[in-house]
């Protein structure tokens, strides 16, 4: 059964952003698959270019050690939007999520990916995200 792009994307986000299971993350990958975060600094986890499931699974796994964001996550904020490409194995996602600071302040992170598949998992994957100031990092 081939999935959708829909479904490729629901089972990224809660693997990497609900459940940060980097086991989950790496199987949604073909064994040779790339994961590139352009916009991270150097010294990042997640900066550079990941190749093979182990090196995102290490990667991911490093980045969730981080500290997070200080906050909850507002669904009734935060969307995306699928875009389809004439390439059926390419789709793009635009992802806007809101945060409900501990502060009350309401802050958005914005990022845009590129899904590259192949046999219906991911090959390829660009992430442009930059993270928010969390509260460690501002000294909150």
């Amino acid at each position: 059964m081939d999935l959708t792009h829909q479904e490729i994307f629901q089972r990224y986000v809660y693997a990497g952003a609900v459940t940060r299971d980097p086991d989950a993350i790496a199987a949604l990958f073909t064994e040779d698959g790339v994961y590139e975060a352009p916009l991270v600094p150097a010294g990042h986890p997640l900066h550079g270019r990941l190749v093979g499931r182990a090196a995102i699974r290490a990667g991911t796994s490093a980045y969730h050690q981080l500290p997070t964001h200080q906050g909850t996550v507002n669904l009734g904020r935060s969307a995306h939007l699928l875009h389809d490409t004439p390439d059926p194995d390419v789709f793009i996602a635009e992802i806007d999520v809101a945060f409900d600071g501990t502060d009350g302040r309401q802050t958005t992170m914005s990022l845009v990916q590129i899904f590259r598949l192949r046999a219906g998992q991911i090959a390829v994957l660009r992430d442009y995200f930059t993270e928010p100031p969390s509260d460690a990092s501002t000294g909150r």
